[in-house]
C-alpha cells in the first residue's frame, strides 16, 4: 500500500507581497510525498492553502491525511476526484500521484499524458500593489522583463498603470484587480488601459457578481480568475470573459486542470496559467498546462528568498521545463 507523508513548510519572500486583499511576507505551502514501499519510489506535490477560499494550513493537512487510507485503491487518483473537493489538498495529492506514476512507468510525465515535449515559457513578473512612485521604481528594476503583471486596487489604478508603462515602455502589461472593482470603475478604466497598452485585465469584479460583464464589450480582454475554478460554469464564463486563468490550487490538481484547459479551448476561450506564491515544486506541473497558453504567470519562485533545491531554471523571465529530479 502507498504511504503518505504531509509537511507544512514556510518560505520567506524577498519583500512584502501586496494585493487588494492584503499583504504577505511568507509563502505557506503544504507538500505531499507519496511512496510505494515496494519500489521505494516517491511522488511529490505542493499546494498553497488560500484563505480567500476558506482554506488553512491545518485544514488542508487534515484533509490530505484523511485520504491516506484510500491510497490502497486500484485507482487512487480517480477516487481522489470524488472524495476531495477542488482546492489545495486535492492538488498536492493529485500532482504527487501523477509524479509517482511517471516514475513507476519510467517515462516523463508529458509522454504519459500524450503531450508534446514541453518547451521553455516566458512568464510574467508580478509587481506588488504600492504607490505609483514605488510601482514605477519596481518596474524600472524589472524593465528588461517582457511581461509585467500589476496588482491593483480600487483607487488610483490609472495612475499606477501609467507610471509603470512609462518606467517599462517595452513590457507587455497585465493588470490584476483581484475583485476590487465594480462595473462602473471597469467601464471608466478600460479605454484608458487599452490606450496604455494593457493586454489583459484579470478579475475586475468580485466572483459571483460578474454577470454584468455579459453585456460589457471591453476594449481589453477580460480574464476570469477567482470566478474560474473547474469546468463547472464554463458556458456562463464564456459569455463574460475572453480568457480563463487555470491554477492548480483552484482546479484541485493536474487532472482537472487538463480537462478545464481542453474544455475552455473548445468554447473559444484563451488560456492563462497562474500560480500562488510557491516553490518550483508547485510550478513544475503548471508548466505542462502552460504549454501553448496565451498568458503565463508562473513567477512564484522568483518572489522567494530561497527556492527548493533542485528547482526550476529561470533565465530572466524564461522558465525551463522541469527536470525529473524536480517533478514529473
Amino acid at each position: 500500500m502507498l504511504t503518505l507523508r504531509v509537511r507544512a513548510e514556510t518560505f520567506p519572500l524577498t519583500q512584502p507581497f501586496t494585493l487588494a486583499r492584503g499583504t504577505k511576507t511568507e509563502a505557506h505551502v503544504v507538500t505531499a510525498d507519496i511512496t510505494d514501499p515496494r519500489s521505494g519510489l516517491t511522488g511529490r506535490g505542493e499546494a498553497v492553502p488560500y484563505a480567500r477560499y476558506g482554506e488553512t494550513v491545518q485544514a488542508v493537512v487534515a484533509a490530505m491525511e484523511s485520504f491516506a487510507r484510500e491510497l490502497g485503491d486500484d485507482d487512487p487518483r480517480g477516487l481522489l476526484q470524488e472524495r476531495l473537493p477542488p482546492g489545495a489538498a486535492r492538488n498536492a495529492l493529485d500532482c504527487a500521484l501523477w509524479d509517482l506514476e511517471a516514475k513507476h512507468r519510467g517515462v516523463r510525465i508529458w509522454k504519459l499524458l500524450g503531450e508534446d515535449m514541453p518547451v521553455p515559457l516566458v512568464t510574467a513578473f508580478t509587481l506588488s500593489y504600492d504607490t505609483p512612485e514605488h510601482m514605477a521604481e519596481a518596474a524600472r528594476a524589472a524593465s528588461t522583463r517582457p511581461v509585467l503583471k500589476l496588482k491593483l486596487g480600487r483607487e488610483g489604478a490609472h495612475e499606477r498603470v501609467e507610471a509603470v508603462a512609462a518606467a517599462a515602455p517595452a513590457a507587455r502589461l497585465i493588470v490584476d484587480a483581484n475583485e476590487s472593482w465594480d462595473l462602473a470603475t471597469l467601464q471608466a478604466l478600460a479605454p484608458d488601459l487599452a490606450g496604455l497598452g494593457v493586454a489583459l485585465i484579470e478579475q475586475p469584479l468580485p466572483a459571483g457578481t460578474d454577470d454584468a460583464l455579459a453585456e460589457f464589450r471591453s476594449p481589453v480582454p477580460l480574464c476570469a480568475d477567482e470566478s474560474c475554478h473547474t469546468r463547472a460554469g464554463l458556458d456562463e464564463l464564456a459569455r463574460r470573459y475572453q480568457v480563463v486563468n487555470v491554477k492548480l490550487d483552484k482546479t484541485g490538481g493536474l487532472t482537472e486542470a487538463l480537462a478545464l484547459k481542453r474544455d475552455a479551448r473548445a468554447r473559444g476561450l484563451g488560456i492563462m496559467v497562474g500560480c500562488m506564491v510557491a516553490t518550483s515544486l508547485a510550478m513544475a506541473p503548471a508548466c505542462l498546462i502552460a504549454q501553448g497558453a496565451e498568458f503565463v504567470d508562473l513567477d512564484g519562485p522568483l518572489l522567494l528568498v530561497r527556492d527548493r533545491i533542485p528547482g526550476l531554471r529561470y533565465d530572466g523571465s524564461v522558465l525551463h521545463p522541469p527536470d525529473p529530479e524536480v517533478w514529473g
